[in-house]
């Protein structure tokens, strides 16, 4: 067995609040709420479940993953926040992994070979984060890097290309349910941190941030008084 297993994994990017505990492909402990603004409330909850399901402690843990981002700004802190709080009290490395990334890792099990496809999620009312990738031998590649792009870049899709995010909804095939998802699921989070991550797992956790891909602003309330 790998010395960095098993691992927990965790995904707030979205509206999936998720955990999994996790030794490889074949045994692994899952779950998850989905539930808009509901991570800073079930987070442990849902940690502290597939830990009992996997009949371990927290001290068996070897290393912590979490879904980095782009997504939302206060799920990514959340859910960074737990992993690098659960990683210090352990003193484990932690793994981060790119969302859209283990998005695709997951797509690539059920999409055909060399399926072209775009996740397309919302920064705001007129951006998007923005990529593009390509099925191949039950992996990804990219076609186009992750980046931030303005909401009307009809341009970048090509015809019958699948969509799949939150972003641009009139474009999605309700008849396809995966072409809803925005975030992956916390075992995809898990799958590549072990298939991808172990060699970037990071033992000084304390200068570890999310990949916002765009900088946080707080806007202030306006008083009409």
């Amino acid at each position: 067995m790998n010395e960095l297993l098993p691992l927990l994994a965790i995904e707030t990017s979205d509206n999936i609040c998720g955990a999994c505990v996790y030794y490889n492909d074949l045994k692994y402990f899952s779950s998850k709420i989905i539930l808009d603004h509901a991570h800073s409330e079930k987070l442990f909850e849902v940690i502290e479940s597939v830990i009992h399901q996997a009949k371990i402690v927290k001290s068996d843990l070897k290393l912590i993953a979490v879904s980095s981002g782009p997504g939302s700004f206060t799920g990514l802190r959340i859910g960074m926040s737990a992993a690098k709080g659960l990683a210090q009290s352990l003193s484990i490395p932690i793994v981060q992994v790119p969302t859209f990334e283990a998005l695709s890792l997951e797509l690539s099990e059920f999409l055909p070979e060399k399926t072209l496809f775009s996740i397309a999620n919302k920064v705001g009312r007129d951006e998007m984060y923005f990529a593009k990738f390509q099925i191949m031998g039950n992996n990804y590649i990219f076609k186009q890097e992750l980046k931030i792009v303005p909401t009307n870049s009809e341009h970048l899709f090509c015809d019958r290309e699948l969509i799949f995010g939150n972003a641009l909804v009139h474009k999605i095939d309700s008849e396809l349910n995966l072409q809803k998802r925005s975030a992956p699921n916390p075992e995809y989070v898990a799958k590549w941190a072990a298939k991808c991550g172990l060699g970037k797992a990071i033992s000084d956790v304390d200068f570890i941030e999310p990949n916002y891909l765009k900088d946080f602003i707080v806007k202030e309330k306006k008083n009409d008084s």
